[in-house]
């Protein structure tokens, strides 16, 4: 990471990215447990009170990358999906995909970063605003290739075996390949329940 103890003029928007970018080196190369807004501040070559000012607490901060994941984990879906051919089997390799792989990039941060929100009101809250939004854009997805609309409970469902699976591939008790194409077959499953039988 580059130098960043000298003070620079930046726009607010292009600070809080930097002060999001330095939280995550912290977190990389220290731990979890290092991430205070003072050291947060004092790598970022900034006064405490401009750290305070963008995130007001270690959970707001906290929640504050949690959301710039989410954010990441989205464009990167939106992007391939933007290029993916309108079928079933693609759309939901691309959703597999993108969804493993960006819990495997973030690796040894999520996992301890969620550890350190636990039991907080901002995790649950983003949790929610994530799970919610992920389900949306699932329904919508796929609403083509149903035979009636998605209920919550698969989508849900869909969601949990998503979490379950970018784990066990994080903890390396399954394969990142196993871990795709396991939920691939799961979507597929969802989707093809839908139609009727027959």
């Amino acid at each position: 990471m580059p130098e960043t103890r000298v003070r620079q003029r930046l726009s607010r928007e292009d600070r809080y990215s930097q002060l999001v970018d330095v939280a995550w080196h912290i977190i990389r190369e220290e731990g979890t447990e290092a991430l205070t807004l003072g050291h947060l501040a004092e790598l970022a070559g900034v006064t405490k009170p401009v750290v305070y000012d963008h995130f007001t607490s270690r959970s707001g901060l906290l929640a504050a990358l949690y959301r710039e994941y989410d954010q990441r984990q989205n464009r990167k879906m939106d992007d391939v999906l933007a290029k993916t051919a309108p079928e079933l089997a693609a759309r939901a390799s691309v959703i597999a995909t993108a969804y493993i792989e960006c819990v495997l990039f973030q690796g040894r941060e999520m996992p301890s970063l969620l550890a350190a929100l636990a039991g907080t009101p901002e995790l649950e809250t983003i949790r929610r605003e994530y799970a919610v939004d992920f389900i949306g854009k699932c329904r919508t997805l796929f609403a083509p290739f149903c035979g009636e609309p998605l209920r919550d409970a698969p989508l849900w469902a869909m969601l949990g075996a998503a979490e379950g699976l970018a784990w066990a591939a994080v903890q390396g008790a399954i394969s990142e390949l196993q871990a795709k194409e396991e939920l691939c077959a799961v979507i597929i499953a969802m989707v093809r329940a839908t139609l009727p039988r027959g």
